[in-house]
């Protein structure tokens, strides 16, 4: 009798020591889950873009940035059928790198990033090309979203791709 009720105890402080230890191990995943901070960054020319954003940060319990140009552009220098304007010419110019009104401060917080974006002649817009040049995306998995009135994102994440193989892409998303 003494020792079933030894193996009793012993078996009850094993099952006791695991239960720790696995509540140890969810708290401990928990922990980690919660350290790990997603950033939506965004450029939007007109809003439709910004809408975008913020649904997505506030389905994900991600943070917000607005990636805005230093100049914000104007109707007229939206106009796609004029050649002298304004995105126009940023676009025919593959090197342009709009000036943008102050980088994300805290980048180095995030794990995974989103960056969202107009599509401009199939592809990203140069000033996303200026955010991506300003910050270290090691370590990160960026994303991309776009919205975009006809074209796909295909095309514009892979360039992307191929224009920062140094970073860790992840997938992109069309949100119209």
């Amino acid at each position: 009798m003494k020792r079933f009720l030894l193996m009793l105890v012993a078996g009850s402080l094993l099952w006791t020591a695991c239960a720790q230890k696995n509540t140890q191990n969810n708290e401990d995943q928990t922990m980690e889950n919660d350290a790990k901070k997603t950033l939506v960054a965004y450029f939007s020319a007109t809003g439709t873009t910004k809408a975008v954003a913020e649904q997505m940060a506030a389905e994900m319990n991600a943070d917000l940035f607005e990636i805005a140009a230093e100049q914000p552009y104007t109707e007229a220098d939206l106009n796609w059928q004029d050649k002298q304007s304004r995105s126009s010419v940023e676009m025919a110019d593959k090197t342009s790198r709009p000036a943008i009104k102050e980088p994300c401060a805290n980048m180095a917080q995030y794990d995974t990033v989103w960056i969202g974006f107009p599509i401009w002649w199939y592809t990203a817009p140069t000033i996303v090309n200026t955010f991506i040049e300003a910050h270290d995306f090691t370590g990160k998995v960026v994303n991309v979203f776009a919205t975009s009135g006809g074209s796909d994102v295909a095309g514009a994440a892979a360039d992307l791709q191929k224009a920062y193989p140094q970073y860790q892409w992840g997938e992109s998303r069309l949100m119209n």
